[in-house]
């Protein structure tokens, strides 16, 4: 008898669930998706000279918002490293993984003012390629935009995360060709 009753509990209880709307709502996601980020450019020298600029993590003076690079750790994963921006700004990043062979290098941001750049959980990797005696260099990079909640305000939103992360893209991209290809 003890079985009877206690199947009749749980047909009981998953009725109750379907009746009242829990065992079969769509669950609805909250709060931003993960933006993604893909830019590339091909430069006019070989890729090992490409690749020796872009792998020196302590040094980013080709990205031309940047004021001043201080580090520690060289590339080692872990290493870390300070950016400041020439508007004042201050971008601290890490290396997550460096691949010498491949010519990659991944880093993520430790610590952003979201009012310096627009982004959160921000991750990138930037990879060299020999392309027939000239490089195709790609950056691509993965984040979720300023304002964490529902209903952003414009300055944080995904489109402006997306249009801050593209144009530092573009812009690094070219200081990149123009500081390999001697210009």
């Amino acid at each position: 008898m003890s079985f009877v009753i206690a199947r009749r509990a749980v047909v009981v209880a998953a009725l109750s669930l379907v009746s009242a709307g829990l065992a079969t709502a769509p669950a609805f996601a909250h709060g931003p998706s993960r933006q993604k980020v893909v830019e590339k450019i091909e430069i006019n020298a070989p890729a090992d000279k490409v690749w020796a600029i872009v792998s020196n993590f302590q040094d980013i003076n080709w990205l031309p918002p940047v004021a001043k690079t201080e580090g520690t750790g060289g590339n080692e994963v872990g290493a870390k490293r300070k950016l400041t921006l020439k508007d004042g700004g201050v971008i601290e990043e890490s290396v997550t993984k460096y691949d010498a062979a491949g010519k990659s290098i991944s880093y993520k941001i430790d610590n952003v003012d979201v009012k310096v750049l627009p982004v959160n959980n921000y991750s990138s990797t930037i990879t060299v390629k020999d392309a027939g005696g000239k490089t195709e260099v790609e950056w691509k990079g993965a984040f979720y935009r300023g304002f964490m909640n529902n209903d952003p305000p414009p300055e944080l939103s995904d489109e402006a995360a997306i249009k801050a992360v593209t144009g530092v893209y573009t812009a690094g991209l070219a200081g990149l060709k123009a500081k390999a290809e001697g210009k």
